[in-house]
């Protein structure tokens, strides 16, 4: 029943348009594709890229030969009268499908022109077709964006297909050894007859560490990311190639740097890549919390043009930030426009985020960066944010428990802290347990993202089938080595870099923006911006008593003290009280004794770690990981579910 739903909801208002190559276009879209099947019908790449309309509801248009089919869809941005995609190179060999935004092309443009190329337009799709052309691979190496794009290549009978530096822009592949599928979510390989749909049971521990799945791996079997920083190429033969052209690290940190400097660096940085994001023949607008970072991006946004914010909130509520959004934009006279949720809202969309999420995903902002991706899109197609700085210049508070962790680990010697590790397992009352018994830990398995949510004892207690559970620090230990002679402070920005900004930050947000058909620019997540922030030490980064030190800095000479200096919230809301009042405890006891529940939990254990959050004890983040996956489960695999399970039918709007 709901694959029905969905596809009513997601199928309507369907117009063709002829696949005619003129100017190119910059713009947000989706794409599609396959290596082509005999018995693979005509109209399975316009179902395929029916499944992501969302991403590119202006337009749309095909591709195909004896090998390969091509699909895509267009969100217009730039260059709005002309263009489609498929786009090809001059001889016609080798065919373009993109999502995203190339911000330095005229620079590779002139290059491609040095050596006798011809453009017929003047946007960033064409010099991908024309740099893939001239320096095959190596192009990657000088793009500065956010992207995903995939070349077909007719000669040689290969895919070739990238993502970006950092994974702001989404893309997958499905390679069984038999059927070769590409696509910028996943929700699009159901539609072809090929695909087998099939859970990936395996990996279920790991997200419930994680909340996501910190590898290529993904909940579906064969179903694999492309990596930030990473290229593919599918070959004649069947095979599948994967390369990594760009991981972000630390090699050359410079110790002499102050944070008088470093601050000063960031703000020319910081007002040239947002002068860069700002590129659009549509209006931009930008999202606005009360915290520094997307009020940075604005104030430096307001300079170049008026620019309208708009911020989320609940009414009478202590978790509300509109009091602080609103005021702000007052002062450096822009138009803020508040937005509004209720609890009601918040769990009557959960199964539609949970479609449009492809995997789950139990991060409790998603709902609210929904709403308000869906009430920026009816005044603008454009919106800035402000991810990424936490993560490139050190802006959580758990990074600042690396220096105890550091003093104990200096001054106790190793085999005295696992003695009092392990003694003080023995007293779960023992009011500094938590500390000795991680203090024994290395870092990758006492970092608090890697049990984020359950760790391995209560994931043998969840879980129907413990044999199933693994060691989710093994799964991410190569993060750690990657920098292990490093400050640990350094090694957690590392991990989250990699991570946590990908798999999460990245992806939710741009998920939510382009369920709502919003294109999202992350002037903080930028390749410039990293290349800098990779050279400062720690000690321009974090202090004991305060985090994203140089930021702050740069931002004071910007913003108001009481903005600059304000404590991180993130993105709260009410949901752990929510879960202890009807009709919303109610639903997850429902989920909780479902189908799907008994399938892969112990259920009386799920009901006891709800009695202990209604009882005081918080779990609201274990409760909302289990909820949200047994959502997940039911909207993508409802053949296993009976109509006992939660009903998601009534509550799934779009």
């Amino acid at each position: 029943m709901m694959g029905v739903v969905f596809h009513l909801i997601l199928m309507n208002d369907q117009i063709r348009l002829n696949n005619k190559q003129e100017k190119g276009d910059t713009h947000m879209c989706g794409f599609v594709g396959y290596v082509n099947q005999k018995d693979v019908p005509a109209t399975t790449i316009n179902d395929m890229a029916d499944r992501i309309k969302h991403r590119g509801p202006d337009d749309e248009a095909y591709f195909s030969d004896d090998q390969a089919t091509m699909g895509f869809r267009r969100l217009s941005i730039i260059d709005l009268a002309h263009g489609k995609q498929p786009m090809y190179n001059q001889d016609q060999t080798k065919v373009l499908t993109f999502n995203g935004e190339i911000y330095n092309y005229q620079e590779i443009r002139a290059d491609l022109q040095k050596l006798g190329y011809k453009f017929l337009t003047d946007v960033d799709s064409e010099v991908l077709i024309h740099g893939y052309d001239a320096w095959g691979p190596k192009l990657l190496d000088r793009l500065r964006g956010m992207y995903a794009f995939a070349i077909y290549d007719k000669t040689k009978n290969e895919v070739f297909g990238a993502r970006d530096h950092f994974g702001i822009k989404p893309m997958y592949y499905y390679d069984d050894g038999d059927t070769f599928l590409w696509a910028s979510e996943i929700k699009a390989f159901l539609e072809h007859p090929n695909f087998k749909k099939e859970f990936n049971e395996a990996l279920l521990p790991i997200h419930l560490s994680f909340e996501f799945i910190p590898s290529r791996e993904t909940m579906f079997k064969n179903v694999y990311k492309v990596l930030p920083g990473q290229y593919f190429i599918h070959h004649a033969n069947g095979e599948t190639e994967t390369h990594r052209y760009y991981k972000f690290n630390y090699d050359h940190i410079d110790n002499s740097q102050t944070v008088e400097e470093d601050a000063k660096k960031i703000r020319g940085i910081v007002d040239e890549s947002v002068k860069t994001h700002m590129i659009a023949d549509v209006e931009v607008g930008s999202f606005l919390s009360s915290g520094i970072d997307s009020s940075y991006v604005l104030n430096e946004a307001s300079k170049l043009k008026p620019i309208q914010s708009f911020s989320l909130g609940f009414k009478n509520s202590k978790y509300s930030e509109l009091s602080w959004s609103s005021e702000f934009a007052k002062e450096i006279k822009q138009k803020n426009t508040p937005l509004y949720m209720t609890g009601d809202d918040y769990f009557d969309i959960l199964p539609t985020i949970m479609y449009y999420m492809d995997e789950p995903l139990s991060n409790p902002s998603a709902m609210q960066l929904y709403y308000l991706s869906k009430g920026t899109r009816e005044s603008v197609k454009v919106a800035l944010s402000g991810e990424g700085a936490d993560e490139f210049f050190g802006g959580y508070n758990t990074y600042l428990e690396a220096i105890p962790f550091e003093r104990y680990q200096k001054w106790v010697p190793k085999g005295i802290r696992k003695m009092l590790g392990g003694i003080a397992e023995k007293f779960p009352r023992f009011h500094g347990r938590r500390f000795l018994v991680r203090g024994a830990q290395p870092l990758s398995e006492r970092y608090y993202r890697v049990n984020y949510v359950f760790d391995y004892h209560d994931r043998n207690k969840i879980l129907k089938n413990p044999k199933l559970n693994q060691d989710a620090g093994a799964y991410t230990k190569h993060l750690f080595d990657d920098v292990k002679g490093l400050d640990e402070m350094t090694q957690m920005q590392y991990f989250d870099i990699n991570t946590w900004l990908p798999y999460d930050i990245l992806h939710k947000a741009d998920r939510m923006s382009m369920a709502n058909s919003l294109e999202v620019r992350t002037p903080l997540v930028d390749k410039e911006v990293a290349k800098f922030a990779a050279t400062m030490p720690v000690k321009t980064r974090i202090h004991a008593d305060e985090t994203k030190v140089s930021l702050r800095t740069a931002a004071e000479a910007e913003l108001p003290e009481r903005v600059a200096k304000k404590e991180k919230m993130g993105f709260p809301s009410p949901i752990a009280t929510w879960i202890k009042t009807e009709p919303y405890k109610s639903r997850i006891i429902e989920a909780f004794n479902s189908d799907v529940a008994h399938k892969f939990f112990n259920t009386e254990a799920l009901m006891d770690i709800l009695r202990a959050h209604i009882n005081g004890k918080s779990s609201m983040q274990k409760i909302f990981t289990i909820y949200t996956f047994i959502l997940w489960y039911e909207v993508y695999f409802p053949e296993e579910t009976t109509a006992k399970t939660v009903d998601l039918v009534h509550r799934t709007q779009v």
